[in-house]
């Protein structure tokens, strides 16, 4: 089958018009036979950006810009779609924003963040507002200007000054002031005479002061040089070997207390003699019992001697009785509670 000349125009028309629409998606940055994975970042402004501009990791081109869309009817913000061009993770805490150069056109810089997951084809990443180089410029230059302009404003107040100097409403005021400056010079002229003069006195006083001292150097000389003596002899006064006595002495006074706080001690405790002596109320009204005994036998002594030494040439005669209680006396017996 012969094929007419207006049908090979058509095919090489159609074929043309395939070729246009591919090269130019390829130019776009779409991918012509596979899937271009695809992330999503949202804008406030997007200043500069266009579509085709490049996506960055490190200053490595890894995508491009491919569409925008607005949020909502107000544009409150815009969903930029970005087509990425490499295989390559990029961590789901990851931030974008808009970048540019101070000669070419805008981008977006992508922060990778630290995370283990990593965005799939679809998701949106986190952005942020950054002013890129014009911004950080308009940063630094911000405050000279200010500065300037203070500047400005000072000298234009400088000015004004200069100008209120030659008022005629200020001339009198500035006589009054040379005037007043010239009392000032004749004072500082007598306080600086060389014989009436404050200050001449006040350096004739200290020549004498330095003169008394010149003379009364050897004393000086002599006085320091004791209070050297003295600060030898107590450099080396043994001075360890007095605090070693004295902490001998304190350890000393320790034990002492020490064997004291024992003794008491035992004394307070029952299982000693002297503490059941000291406790022991039994014990107590024992000797009690003892020492009335023996105050009836030594009363019985007193008044019948002869039951206990009997020398009778005669015969015996009848005893009396022994007594049973103490006798009376003349003072009052101690009681015990």
């Amino acid at each position: 089958m012969k094929i007419s000349n207006e049908a090979k125009v058509g095919i090489l028309a159609v074929v043309a018009i395939l070729v246009l629409v591919l090269g130019f998606n390829f130019l776009k940055g779409k991918s012509l036979f596979s899937k271009t994975p695809t992330i999503y970042a949202v804008f406030a402004n997007l200043g500069g950006l266009e579509k085709s501009n490049q996506v960055k990791i490190n200053g490595l081109a890894v995508g491009a810009v491919y569409n925008f869309a607005p949020k909502d009817k107000e544009v409150s913000s815009i969903i930029v779609e970005i087509h990425l061009t490499r295989d390559i993770n990029i961590p789901r805490n990851s931030i974008a924003f808009i970048d540019a150069s101070l000669v070419g056109a805008s981008y977006i810089t992508i922060e990778k963040g630290e995370a283990n997951s990593y965005l799939q084809s679809g998701d949106t990443i986190s952005t942020k507002i950054e002013g890129g180089i014009i911004g950080d410029l308009k940063t630094q230059l911000t405050p000279t200007l200010t500065r300037i302009n203070e500047t400005l404003d000072s000298l234009r107040r400088a000015i004004s000054g200069i100008g209120a100097i030659f008022d005629p409403s200020t001339n009198t005021n500035v006589q009054t002031l040379i005037a007043r400056m010239a009392i000032s010079s004749a004072h500082l002229q007598e306080l600086l005479n060389s014989q009436t003069g404050a200050l001449a006195k006040s350096l004739n006083s200290l020549n004498s002061v330095t003169g008394n001292l010149a003379k009364n150097n050897e004393v000086i000389s002599s006085s320091l040089r004791n209070v050297e003596v003295t600060t030898t002899k107590l450099a080396n006064a043994p001075i360890e070997e007095t605090l070693q006595d004295l902490q001998s002495t304190v350890n000393e006074f320790k034990s002492t207390a020490t064997e004291l706080k024992n003794t008491i001690t035992q004394l307070n405790s029952k299982n000693g003699s002297l503490g059941l002596l000291m406790n022991d109320r039994k014990l107590y009204d024992q000797f009690s019992k003892v020492a009335l005994s023996a105050e009836i036998l030594f009363d019985d002594i007193r008044l019948h001697p002869k039951r206990y030494v009997n020398i009778s040439l005669t015969g015996g005669r009848s005893k009396p009785d022994p007594i049973t209680s103490p006798s009376l006396k003349d003072t009052i017996p101690i009681k015990f509670e």
